[in-house]
């Protein structure tokens, strides 16, 4: 009989306890000094655990971060053209300054003449400012700078800008990777390149986010190409200006039409925690928009304020009946407004400037006096026979 087993018999001697039950006593005391043991391995292994988790989430949110480097550089509200000489500042200005206000009037936006060798066009309207820019050098090097070749040259950027859009919209779903997008939804993402969030440029903003996103993905075993399409889409409602709604609403709705992936969508619909996340990859969307979007010098909240103000200051002069456009100058202390020749009359342009101004103090916000122009010009045209 060796030692445990004489234990056991003694033990159950003493206690008056058969084998089996001694057999029990003895494992549940070993058991008890087991669990405790086993418990304090247990709460040790977890600490360290979460202290290796912590630095592994540091680790990977570090190096998702360092792919959102981007090339693009930032952009405002001003343009600026060079000038070969004076004599070309003049041809723009024109005599009497007819040329200038032409320009001003149909690309709706302000030129900015001195003394240095460039000239400056000013609006918070990215797009309307690239379409001004363009039309501008296609003038400098024509020459012919007089008001119809003005107006002709502007409608011939405005129509070429659909091509524009689409060309930076491949830049930008190509730098994120995706190559197999419908031609109208990257012409819309090419409208990011001309569209600022929160004085962010939002083609960088998409860049960044998605590059991020797909680092993080890749990198917990996320399903990386949801994750590339719901960064590269959860903002393309900013760019839908014909329709009401936040540009969440508009964004999933828009992506419906086009039967983009319900798991895309709903990253989507969740970037900003207005539903609950439903899988991993929403989380990560709103992650990677987050860091983007909070990383020192990325966005300027007062330049979001001014573009909302001065949209309503041109919205509420639109709202009037025969006023065809509107801009605002001036950081939206000098409104022009144009309206039909055929509505309003010259007796009913002070009424307008009048009622104008009026509503601008009750719906807009405005530091000092906004100046209302209303502009009415009437042309006569004929053509000469054919010999």
């Amino acid at each position: 009989m060796n030692t445990r087993d004489e234990y056991i018999d003694k033990l159950s001697k003493v206690a008056k306890m058969t084998p089996d039950e001694a057999k029990r006593v003895l494992l549940d005391e070993v058991q008890k000094d087991l669990t405790g043991e086993i418990a304090k391995k247990i709460r040790a292994a977890e600490e360290k655990i979460k202290e290796e988790a912590h630095d592994k989430a540091e680790e990977i949110l570090i190096d998702a971060m360092k792919h959102g480097a981007t090339e693009y550089t930032a952009e405002y509200t001003v343009s600026s053209v060079k000038v070969p000489n004076e004599d070309v500042k003049g041809r723009i200005i024109g005599a009497g300054g007819r040329n200038i206000r032409t320009f001003e009037k149909e690309a709706g936006v302000e030129i900015e003449i001195d003394e240095t060798d460039e000239i400056r066009l000013s609006s918070f309207d990215s797009v309307r400012r690239e379409i001004a820019r363009r039309a501008l050098d296609i003038l400098i090097k024509d020459a012919r700078i007089q008001p119809s070749r003005i107006e002709e040259v502007i409608r011939q950027v405005k129509t070429e800008m659909e091509d524009v859009l689409l060309e930076e919209g491949k830049k930008v779903t190509h730098e994120c990777g995706v190559y197999n997008l419908s031609v109208e939804l990257m012409r819309m993402i090419g409208r990011f390149r001309f569209r600022t969030s929160y004085g962010q440029n939002l083609g960088i903003h998409t860049i960044e986010e998605t590059r991020m996103g797909v680092a993080i993905a890749n990198e917990i075993g996320a399903n990386a190409d949801v994750v590339r399409l719901g960064c590269l889409l959860h903002d393309i409602g900013k760019v839908i200006t014909n329709e009401e709604g936040n540009h969440i609403e508009l964004g999933v709705n828009l992506l419906k039409k086009y039967g983009i992936p319900k798991e895309v969508i709903a990253c989507v619909a969740e970037h900003h925690e207005d539903r609950p996340f439903s899988s991993n990859e929403s989380v990560i969307v709103w992650m990677a928009d987050a860091i983007s979007g909070s990383r020192p010098g990325a966005r300027y909240e007062p330049h979001e304020d001014y573009v909302k103000r001065m949209s309503t200051i041109e919205d509420v002069a639109k709202g009037f009946p025969g006023v065809d456009v509107a801009f605002a100058f001036q950081a939206g202390r000098d409104v022009r407004v144009i309206v039909n020749p055929d509505e309003v009359d010259d007796d009913k342009l002070t009424v307008l400037a009048h009622d104008i101004a009026r509503k601008l103090e009750k719906e807009a916000e405005y530091a000092g006096q906004i100046k209302v122009s209303v502009i009415r010009e009437v042309r006569a045209t004929e053509t000469t026979s054919a010999k």
